[in-house]
């Protein structure tokens, strides 16, 4: 039974989408401010976080950030009613969450997104076990990945996208295709979200991140992956 942590503060949607969760055959775990969040994320070991932007204690966008420097990489979706607020969604991204859903929204679109992201929320399964490409080593079945001996903090959906990449080696691969490939479904939110992605991709595996040698832009097109 895969676990879900509900960190939300309004409590009758915390409530119906437990409802919701649990009727589709999920474990809800709740908390109701960012603190509690945080540690029953770091300690409930949940399959998926489901995360409101706005909290008491501790902002969602904090908790996020906290995970990932902890190297935590369950899946996180995130939730706000900033209508039109393009920043906290890209810095929601860059930050690492895997998707995004603007309030009021149904529970059947919320069960659908669960689901999309649970399933895409390990690295794609397109026959790549480990690989090498200048001082990075990533292993994909174990979800590790190492730079100069150092341990690299990749999310779940860093893990796919590059597992896509490393598996299509010198294959341009163009952002609809990654989209459906690594999130699982056409329009999440734009194909520019892409671009968010890879930009964290590079800064992590890249010596130059600005300059890169093994993942590559192709104008108009794509990427491409070069080792």
């Amino acid at each position: 039974m895969k676990r879900v942590l509900l960190i939300e503060d309004d409590a009758a949607l915390r409530t119906t989408l437990a409802s919701a969760l649990e009727s589709e055959g999920f474990l809800a775990l709740m908390a109701s401010d960012g603190a509690e969040g945080l540690n029953k994320a770091s300690s409930d070991g949940p399959d998926l976080v489901v995360l409101d932007l706005v909290l008491p204690s501790m902002g969602g966008l904090e908790v996020c950030r906290r995970l990932r420097e902890k190297g935590n990489n369950v899946p996180i979706v995130m939730l706000t009613g900033r209508k039109r607020d393009e920043i906290d969604k890209v810095l929601g991204l860059e930050l690492g969450a895997d998707d995004y859903m603007l309030k009021p929204f149904g529970v059947r679109e919320f069960i659908a997104r669960v689901r999309a992201v649970l399933r895409r929320g390990r690295a794609v399964a397109v026959g790549v076990d480990v690989c090498s490409f200048g001082d990075v080593s990533v292993d994909f079945r174990k979800k590790a990945a190492t730079k100069g001996g150092k341990d690299l903090a990749l999310t779940a959906k860093e893990f796919g996208l590059l597992e896509l990449l490393v598996a299509r080696e010198g294959e341009v691969v163009g952002r609809d295709r990654i989209l459906n490939e690594v999130w699982g479904y056409d329009r999440f939110p734009t194909t520019r979200t892409i671009d968010t992605f890879i930009r964290n991709l590079r800064r992590k595996v890249e010596d130059d991140p600005s300059n890169p040698s093994h993942i590559l832009t192709v104008p108009w097109l794509g990427y491409k992956f070069k080792g």
